[in-house]
Order: structure tokens, then sequence, then C-alpha cells
């Protein structure tokens, strides 16, 4: 339970997230391609060419892929010569995390935008942990900011003051800004062969996500991790005021007739993104505000991972 965490479930503060490690140690983030070579590192890339760096060219041998003709070379020369790529050792993990204002909502034990800055922090020890670089992505409406991919205590850090930065109640946006918004410029940004995990509650899915995220798992692993507050899938019967900070309104559960309407629309909050990511075979998570980021991850990783070997 969260009740283990530090803080006012309000503020994200950075202790509390570096004191996750320890508890990350076990935790192994899925990989769908196997591993080939020792000498290759831990994965392997999913395309030749693709997600891997450039080494050296070399004079063409039988045998030699033609597809990694080094043409340049091979007219300059008046020779034949191919490209020699080497595979990443390390492969970069990015957290996209959309902070629309919905995120900035809660009534059991903290906001969601604490509980998925947690989830976030878990997942980035654990990749840093098993040698991977770790990197985010971090949305809001009208803004974004990128940290780059880095390995070791150093990129979990770097990631861990972003998130605390950008998760702070006081720097919330006003407005919506469509999930897709966020996913055109990730998969124009990442580098083939990552593993992405999208965390947001997923309020602000849009049709056009459909076509990014078939775009974005062609080359890449992906993971969406849902956020929900419990009090967005069921509540007793009675009135209760709503407000978004600027207006407020009454939510009607006293008749059968408002708990009905109100539960269909929960499902389909529910189904919906779950059944886009699962289209295109991308893995799902679910986290409530109640819940404990690592005891999550240590249930549905162990799923995935088994899954994939």
């Amino acid at each position: 339970m969260t009740d283990d965490f530090p803080g006012d479930g309000i503020h994200l503060g950075a202790a509390e997230l570096i004191a996750l490690r320890p508890r990350c140690n076990a935790l192994c983030l899925p990989f769908h391609q196997p591993t080939v070579s020792a000498l290759a590192g831990a994965y392997r890339s999913r395309f030749r060419g693709r997600g891997v760096d450039f080494l050296e060219s070399r004079n063409y041998q039988p045998g030699d892929d033609i597809r990694n003709m080094d043409w340049r070379v091979t007219a300059r020369t008046g020779r034949p010569h191919t490209k020699i790529f080497q595979e990443e050792r390390e492969r970069p993990v990015l957290l996209v995390l959309d902070a629309a204002p919905s995120l900035f909502f809660g009534t059991r034990h903290c906001l969601k935008s604490v509980a998925a800055g947690r989830m976030a922090a878990a997942i980035a020890w654990a990749a840093v942990r098993r040698g991977d670089r770790i990197g985010a992505f971090l949305f809001a409406p009208g803004a974004h900011r990128e940290i780059r991919p880095a390995g070791g205590r150093r990129g979990a850090m770097r990631v861990i003051q972003g998130l605390v930065e950008w998760l702070d109640p006081a720097r919330i946006r006003d407005g919506m800004e469509p999930l897709s918004a966020a996913l055109e410029r990730v998969r124009h940004a990442v580098r083939p062969g990552s593993l992405v995990i999208v965390i947001s509650d997923f309020f602000s899915l849009d049709e056009t996500c459909n076509r990014h995220l078939s775009r974005l798992r062609q080359h890449n692993d992906v993971i969406g991790c849902q956020v929900l507050d419990p009090a967005e899938e069921t509540l007793p019967a009675g009135r209760y005021p709503i407000t978004d900070g600027r207006h407020t309104s009454l939510l009607d559960m006293a008749h059968a007739g408002g708990r009905r309407r109100f539960q269909a629309m929960s499902e389909r909050h529910g189904e919906g993104p779950r059944k886009l990511f699962q289209k295109h075979q991308c893995d799902w998570v679910v986290m409530h505000t109640t819940d404990d980021p690592v005891e999550v991850l240590g249930r549905d990783l162990r799923v995935l991972v088994g899954r994939a070997a």
C-alpha cells in the first residue's frame, strides 16, 4: 500500500523516489527480441543498420548483406565497400509521461500525478539496474521536455529530477492537448529498438493515436501504463461537488440512472485505451493511486517477461 511512502501525497519528492532504488533491484523489464551474442551486448537490435552505431566501411566480402553496401565509398574508390555496424550494448528505455491537468486528481492516498511519478521512478531504477539507458519525454498542454537516455545512477537521477519538477502541482497547465501530439513527437525522436513506456490516465486519448502507436510499435517495444483513482471507477450513492479548479458542479449519483451512466463512462475509459494498445500488440499495465508501484511492476512485469520468453 502507498501508506508506506513519505510525503503528503500531493507533492512528489526526490527523497521518496530515490528510496525506491533497493526495492527495484529484482524487477526485470520485458524485451521481445532474444539475446544473440555475448559480444553484441545484452540485446539484439530489431533491424540491421537501425538502432545500431556505424563503426566503419571495409572492402566487400562474399556473403556480406548487399543492403549494407556503402555506395559513397564504393563510388569514390571504385571498389565495393560495405558498412559495418556495432550493436548497442545498452537498450534505451524511454518514459513518456502525459502530465495533463486530469493527472492532478486523487481521492485516496495520493494524486494520480504522484502515483505516476513513483511508477516512472521505479521503472528508471529497474532499467539502470539491468544496464539499460533511461530517458524521458515529459508532456503537458503546450509544453514538453526531453531527457536524453543515459545509463547508471546519473541517468536515473536526471529522470527523477525531471519528474519532481514536471509534476509539481504549482506547474499545472490549463487546457487539454491530444495524446497523439506527444506520440507523434516521440515517434520521430525515439531510437529504433527502444522500450517505450507511456504513463497516462489516457483522458487525452484521441483517434490519431491509433496511427502513431502503430508506427511506434513497428520498431520498438511499447507498454501502456494507465494511472487511475478508485473514484474514477466506482462511487457510492450520493451527490458530490466536483470542480476543475475554476468551475464547480454537482455529480448526482443518488439515482440508479446516474450511477449506470457513470459506470458505463468508467468502463469505456478503462477499456478504450487498453484495447487500442493491445490491438498493436503493446503490453498493458494498470496502476491505482492505492497501489504500490513496485508491487504492481513486480506482478505485471513477471507476466510480460514470461510471455516474451
